[in-house]
């Protein structure tokens, strides 16, 4: 089984940054339910106020399409998207291993 990952960044208003980590927060909490999610994190950027970077792995992409229709997460994804200026995936890949994996 191959592991998928992905590196995304959202950016905001400098002023909605904070709400949508809180969202985003939720979201990696609603993830621990979740055995196919093996990391959830949100990292804010220190030199750029308007954005938040999220670094996810999953047990394999298809785990992850799959999470996108949980109704938890749809609903995440509707209070969220009134905050948004741009979504961009910068990556997905294959991780490999290491600490915390």
């Amino acid at each position: 089984m191959n592991r998928y990952g992905l590196f995304g960044k959202f950016t905001v208003r400098e002023d909605d940054r904070k709400a949508l980590v809180e969202i985003l927060l939720e979201a990696a909490a609603s993830m621990n339910g979740l055995r196919e999610c093996e990391l959830y994190i949100v990292n804010i950027a220190q030199d750029d106020p308007y954005s938040v970077f999220v670094y996810e792995v999953w047990e394999d992409e298809e785990a992850h399409q799959n999470s996108l229709s949980l109704e938890s997460t749809q609903h995440l994804i509707q209070r969220a998207r009134p905050l948004l200026t741009g979504v961009e995936r910068i990556a997905t890949f294959s991780p490999a291993g290491g600490k915390g994996l």
